[in-house]
């Protein structure tokens, strides 16, 4: 079996923290690199923690396969669209098109439901025009994952999303046909989702949104 080097970006976060733990446990890796402006809080024999400012991305090593990007934040955790746009957006271009450079042929991101380049609303746009760049980037395959809400425990507060938390018991079973894919999906879900879909053989651009994320993520 060959065994792969990966790349990933938002390590600390919700889903990036389920991810870094799949992938460490996953014999198909032999090496995890994770960038970031703070290094993950585990220690592990595969794993390489690289510092990065999203700018500078001179730590990474060269001979890369695969690559996840699980960065993301809000903009009113950000404090206002352009800091938004430059983590959603702007970082995660630079984070797909440095692990482009360095070798990797297929990239996993993690993006939103809804996420159009034409969107009216800012925060779909900003999404949608990010698929659109990373898709471009001359990846053999790019997995854009859509998830709606996601469930588990945030280092940050999010205060309208651990209130749409509370509510997901009555409302989920409420959501009904069309309506199953605003259906929230817990981060651990959509991590092993990734894993998964970077293990099939599919190639070109590939939008997954909830109800084969949860299938993918069981």
């Amino acid at each position: 079996m060959t065994r792969r080097t990966a790349l990933l970006a938002g390590a600390t976060g919700l889903v990036g923290q389920a991810l870094l733990r799949e992938l460490l446990a996953d014999p198909g890796y032999e090496r995890v690199v994770a960038v970031g402006r703070q290094a993950p809080d585990v220690s592990h024999a595969k794993l390489l923690s690289v510092p990065t400012d999203f700018i500078d991305f001179d730590g990474i090593p060269a001979g890369l396969d695969d690559a996840f990007c699980c960065l993301g934040t809000t903009i009113r955790a950000a404090g206002s669209q352009a800091a938004f746009r430059r983590v959603d957006h702007d970082f995660v271009v630079a984070f797909a098109r440095a692990a482009r450079a360095h070798g990797a042929t297929r990239l996993a991101l993690v993006s939103s439901l809804g996420a159009d380049p034409r969107a009216r609303v800012f925060y779909s746009r900003t999404k949608g025009e990010a698929e659109d760049a990373v898709a471009g980037l001359g990846f053999k395959t790019v997995h854009i994952l859509r998830p709606s809400l996601l469930l588990g425990e945030r280092a940050e507060r999010r205060p309208a999303e651990r209130l749409a938390m509370a509510l997901s018991g009555v409302v989920t079973p409420l959501l009904r046909g069309p309506l199953r894919r605003y259906r929230p999906l817990r981060g651990e879900a959509v991590a092993r989702a990734m894993v998964r879909l970077m293990q099939g053989a599919g190639a070109g651009v590939q939008i997954h949104e909830n109800e084969r994320l949860q299938r993918l993520g069981d």
